[in-house]
């Protein structure tokens, strides 16, 4: 069976849980907005589960209700990993392989943002989900540049550490800052460096979606819930091996 609807209280109900903020303050207008929106959506019968004020002015709800929309599994197409899961010691055998040199990445994040949990998570050696960072590989050095860099910060101390990666982590995406700033970024590095010496650039953060590398102008993205394990494997997939190997 490859159709399929949304499971609540029995097989096939199409029940599904929505939550959004109105700007509206919350009365019983507010309510009925909110059902109205959720019919005008789909669901229905809609029922209201929660209504909350956020503040002057806003009221955030969360709707119950029942959807006739099916989804066709065949149809779905995700970015999958094309790369094996390397231990510590297959990671350094690889990289004394290929470079015979220790593999060099740069991380920031960049634009504004401050939210370093994330790209921290994969640096420190301390890591992550049982996992540890990159700094914990002997054939890898670490440039942590830290919080808020500017892209043309970024790119001279690439060039200046002789980066083979970059990687940055972008949190804040309001008015899609994390999609303006990854592009300004390719744009800064291909500006800089020709095609075949230019390092791998890899991005990350919660808002990504895994399929929109080439439209950023980036090698790969990683979405939430990413661990140092699967980034670490990510230089030497097939369609990076051959620069890393020119880049000796």
């Amino acid at each position: 069976m490859t159709l399929i609807r949304p499971y609540g209280d029995t097989t096939g109900d199409g029940m599904v849980q929505l939550s959004f903020t109105l700007p509206v303050a919350h009365d019983k207008r507010a309510e009925g907005a909110a059902l109205q929106l959720a019919r005008s959506m789909g669901m229905e019968p809609a029922m209201l589960a929660h209504a909350r004020p956020v503040g002057p002015g806003h009221t955030f709800f969360i709707v119950y209700g029942s959807v006739t929309h099916l989804v066709d599994t065949d149809a779905v197409r995700v970015v999958e990993r094309d790369h094996a899961l390397l231990t510590p010691a297959e990671v350094n055998a690889e990289i004394k392989r290929l470079l015979h040199r220790r593999l060099v990445v740069v991380g920031a994040c960049i634009g504004t943002d401050a939210h370093t949990v994330g790209i921290d998570a994969i640096l420190n050696i301390k890591g992550v989900a049982g996992e540890k960072g990159l700094e914990y590989y002997r054939e890898i050095k670490v440039v942590n540049l830290g919080a808020q860099v500017a892209v043309a910060d970024l790119v001279a101390r690439a060039q200046q550490e002789g980066a083979d990666a970059v990687l940055v982590s972008q949190v804040v995406t309001q008015r899609d800052a994390h999609v303006l700033n990854t592009r300004a970024l390719s744009r800064a590095f291909a500006a800089t460096y020709p095609p075949e010496r230019r390092p791998i650039l890899v991005v990350g953060g919660p808002r990504f979606d895994e399929s929109m590398a080439a439209d950023l102008g980036v090698d790969r993205v990683f979405a939430r819930g990413t661990t140092p394990g699967r980034w670490r494997a990510t230089w030497c997939t097939s369609s990076t091996e051959g620069r890393t190997r020119r880049r000796r």
